[in-house]
């Protein structure tokens, strides 16, 4: 519990009292892979003690609260497999808030799909525009992978509120999580994935079922693609278990408010 509250005081000291991040390109661009460490029993998922202590130092996200049963859904949108829409019907019909996390390429070829998840209530996420590993690019390259998905989602809906960014491949360094929360994003990673985006090696919903209930836990970042098949067949079955579980879903700006209020 103490290790939760000290992360929670971090994360909302870096949102409302932002590091100077001006000399970002001084800070160390090694590329890092994202990874996490699932447990037994539905215990709550670790990642490596430096992606941790960088998480906390840039106000990014991986995990919520591990003292509630809270989880938060996020999907990546890279391109549209024809699953989304059967997603987005299951999302409205057990009232859960998700995550898109959505390209240049998802935003220009899927507008009616960006039209729904806005119109029913879900957070847009930036997910680059072509989808570099950001360590790779330069600060104007990245600013402008950033800034150019941005302003073409202001310019299709209208809404300004694009905040939260997972970094394309899950690459990320200390140079660019500085960078992007300098932009005013919050970096959000995740404690529970599978490997479920190989649209040819798809098993079915019972495995897909299986994988993540395996996995849950309390405060989990869950991600998924809405590219899979599986996913889109086990979701009505694994809300509805999670929910008689006494798991409750979040949006991300919950998950902010909840610390600005934590804070106060």
């Amino acid at each position: 519990m103490k290790q939760v509250t000290l992360t929670l005081l971090l994360v909302i000291c870096v949102s409302l009292f932002p590091q100077d991040t001006a000399s970002a390109e001084a800070l160390s661009n090694k590329e890092h892979n994202w990874s996490f460490n699932p447990a037994q029993n539905n215990q709550p998922a670790t990642t490596e003690p430096l992606y941790e202590e960088l998480i906390e130092k840039y106000g990014g996200l991986y995990i919520g609260d591990t003292r509630e049963k809270e989880l938060y859904l996020t999907f990546d949108n890279g391109y549209e497999n024809g699953y989304t829409g059967e997603i987005l019907d299951v999302l409205k019909e057990k009232e859960v808030p998700a995550a898109f996390f959505i390209t240049g390429h998802y935003l220009k070829e899927e507008s009616d799909l960006i039209d729904r998840m806005v119109n029913e209530g879900h957070t847009i996420g930036n997910h680059s525009y072509h989808h570099p590993s950001l360590p790779a690019v330069s600060d104007e390259r990245l600013e402008r992978e950033i800034r150019s998905l941005e302003e073409e989602y202001e310019k299709a809906t209208g809404r300004t509120d694009m905040m939260y960014l997972r970094p394309p491949r899950g690459t990320f360094s200390e140079r660019t999580l500085a960078k992007t929360a300098e932009m005013g994003y919050v970096n959000v990673f995740w404690s529970l994935a599978y490997k479920d985006w190989e649209t040819d090696k798809q098993k079915g919903a019972d495995y897909a079922y299986e994988k993540i209930m395996k996995r849950v836990h309390p405060g989990a970042v869950m991600l998924l693609h809405s590219v899979s098949s599986d996913n889109a067949k086990a979701l009505p079955k694994v809300i509805d278990d999670l929910k008689a579980e006494g798991y409750t879903f979040k949006s991300l700006d919950e998950w902010r408010l909840k610390q600005e209020e934590f804070f106060q």
